[in-house]
């Protein structure tokens, strides 16, 4: 069967982390969206997404197509249920599509032709920014289930201090000595080639994915997930780190998003208790406003290719767009377009010929290229945030 994600009504609520990619590739676990999709269907899955996506992101579509909502993780009894379909059968849950049949012939889906299958059991679902981090504890879980079951663990190494070891799960090449896992909270997986430095303090559940790096005298609350090839260091409680991204010294970083190639300067830090204990409001480029999370403890959202120099401040709740570049004392506001350059004084527009040059050089130290496509999506990225930019 030919399997397509697709990104559903939760695109644009899922911003800035969806302007550089379809919401299947958004990371929540110990994998993307798409990787747990494609694992347990046993199958290749392509993209239907943003038109200025679609070069990077592809959609193949054959005479006989399952789609299915991206923004809905999969568990044993949705992938039954979905690999199972019949041509003009949909899978509801409530009023919201999760799946359904369909061919290439089929200009508009009319659901009232369809035959409708009730989903009535619970499942995690990723439709604001902030399900990243705060149901990343359950998507753990879930994943480490799935990854480790009838699999066996390469041995803990004789130096390290552990609690719970049967929760935690090391895959080949990991290098960990003289490090404290606790994973009597939550299960503890440590990806291949990844490495934990020595002093550090891991509490679970926590995610290290493949050649991601914890240095030396980490401090890490669950639950948090550090992305392939990224770098943690300091203090981190609840956060998820997207793929190549930064944070490798000393500072605070809790309840909160990065997405890929993004750097966090030295003893940065971010608020994510409002000084009077409200709710936080985050950003919102549906509404354009503030909206309600239903959160007491949020921090910083952070859109790719963004950086923020030493000693860097950010308020309870900050959201900031993609490529932007952040510096100077005092706090900047608490949202930050995308392609700014400044800080609390105030902000002009980044350049995208400077924001190239820094992103072409950044992904070349990982020996990644910034090749026509990245540059278109950024282009548009850019120009579709002109509108928020004091310019």
């Amino acid at each position: 069967m030919n399997y397509i994600l697709f990104d559903g009504p939760a695109r644009n609520a899922l911003l800035p982390f969806t302007f550089t990619r379809p919401v299947a590739d958004i990371l929540i676990g110990i994998m993307t969206i798409r990787q747990k999709w494609e694992m347990r269907l046993g199958s290749t899955t392509t993209t239907l997404t943003e038109e200025y996506l679609s070069e990077k992101f592809p959609m193949v579509e054959l005479e006989e197509n399952v789609m299915i909502n991206a923004s809905f993780l999969p568990n044993d009894v949705l992938v039954e249920m979905v690999s199972n379909l019949e041509p003009n059968q949909a899978i509801f849950k409530g009023d919201e599509v999760i799946a359904f049949y369909t061919n290439d012939e089929q200009e508009e889906v009319d659901f009232d032709s369809y035959e409708i299958l009730e989903y009535s059991e619970d499942c995690l679902t990723v439709e604001n920014t902030w399900d990243i981090f705060s149901k990343n504890d359950s998507a753990i879980r879930e994943d480490f289930e799935y990854l480790t079951e009838d699999r066996k663990s390469q041995p803990i190494p004789k130096s390290v201090n552990v609690i719970a070891p049967e929760n935690i799960f090391i895959e080949e090449g990991a290098k960990l000595e003289f490090v404290t896992l606790n994973a009597s909270s939550g299960p503890i997986y440590i990806g291949k080639d990844s490495e934990i430095m020595e002093g550090s303090v891991i509490r679970g559940p926590f995610a290290l994915c493949d050649h991601a790096v914890v240095k030396m005298a980490a401090k890490i609350y669950g639950a948090t997930t550090v992305g392939p090839h990224s770098r943690v260091g300091g203090e981190v409680n609840n956060s998820v780190l997207f793929g190549y991204s930064n944070k490798g010294h000393d500072g605070f970083l809790g309840n909160s998003v990065l997405g890929e190639w993004c750097n966090i300067g030295a003893d940065s830090n971010n608020s994510n208790l409002k000084n009077n204990y409200e709710e936080v409001k985050l950003w919102s480029y549906e509404t354009e406003g503030f909206a309600k999370t239903g959160l007491q403890f949020c921090g910083l959202m952070m859109g790719d290719h963004s950086k923020c120099g030493i000693n860097t401040m950010f308020n309870t709740g900050t959201v900031v767009g993609v490529s932007a570049n952040i510096f100077g004392s005092g706090f900047p506001r608490n949202f930050v377009p995308s392609f700014s350059w400044g800080g609390a004084s105030g902000f002009t527009t980044y350049i995208t010929k400077k924001a190239f040059e820094t992103a072409r050089l950044v992904m070349s130290r990982r020996n990644v290229d910034f090749d026509e496509r990245e540059a278109a999506i950024l282009e548009h990225v850019f120009e579709e945030s002109k509108k928020w930019r004091k310019e």
